[in-house]
């Protein structure tokens, strides 16, 4: 591998299928690469591929319900932090004294793979935010951010409140801001402990559910 004047890697050496198996290795990069802004928070962990995984899943939903194409904006946000694989994450306070070229780190990820073209687009549209696909994958980036801030906020992080109402300002999209806040409004136990089946937590351990008759016991 070799690194030309202009600053681009030369895969050339390498033929596509082994591209393609270095960029599946590159990507579980992202397991290994912190969020950082939560040591500001004070609580609070995550990295960068469960933060993609879910901000897809919110980019999905946000389209459906906004009358846009959810797998264009699922793409979106399944690639937008992929050049931290290269770069890693830099916070808020972080960007304020390093830069990074994030285009420049996919592009290098992307050589030799035949995926450029295809991929590369889907980083320019995002950074544009003209299209209604990528104000809503921008949106569903702050909202999976909201929804990590209602959990501290909820466990008893008192500055994770005024975090969440920073995140709402960045909203673009009216689809956003209603999930948005019904994120925020909800406890984010309630899918759970308050499920299909509430009688559980009384059946637990055998006991019975209230106001039913415990069996008899057989006769010998």
């Amino acid at each position: 591998m070799t690194t030309p004047d202009h600053g681009t890697v030369d895969m050339s050496d390498r033929d596509r299928l082994t591209r393609l198996a270095d960029f599946v290795f590159e990507a579980g990069m992202l397991r290994k690469t912190p969020r950082t802004g939560y040591q500001f928070l004070g609580s609070g962990a995550e990295n960068v591929a469960e933060h993609s995984f879910r901000a897809a899943l919110i980019g999905f939903v946000l389209a459906t319900e906004a009358g846009a194409d959810p797998n264009r904006t699922m793409a979106l946000c399944l690639f937008h932090d992929l050049p931290e694989a290269r770069t890693g994450d830099f916070n808020y306070v972080n960007k304020l004294y390093n830069t990074a070229d994030p285009r420049r780190a996919l592009a290098d990820a992307l050589a030799g793979t035949g995926l450029s073209a295809t991929v590369l687009p889907l980083h320019d549209e995002l950074e544009a935010a003209v299209t209604p696909e990528a104000a809503l994958a921008q949106d569903a980036d702050q909202i999976d951010l909201i929804a990590n801030l209602k959990e501290e906020l909820d466990l008893g992080n008192r500055y994770a409140a005024a975090w969440i109402d920073a995140a709402m300002a960045r909203l673009r999209t009216d689809a956003g801001r209603r999930l948005a806040g019904a994120v925020a409004a909800t406890d984010h136990t309630e899918w759970w402990f308050n499920g299909p089946d509430r009688e559980w937590w009384n059946r637990k351990n055998g006991c019975a559910p209230k106001g039913s008759k415990a069996p008899k016991a057989p006769e010998e």
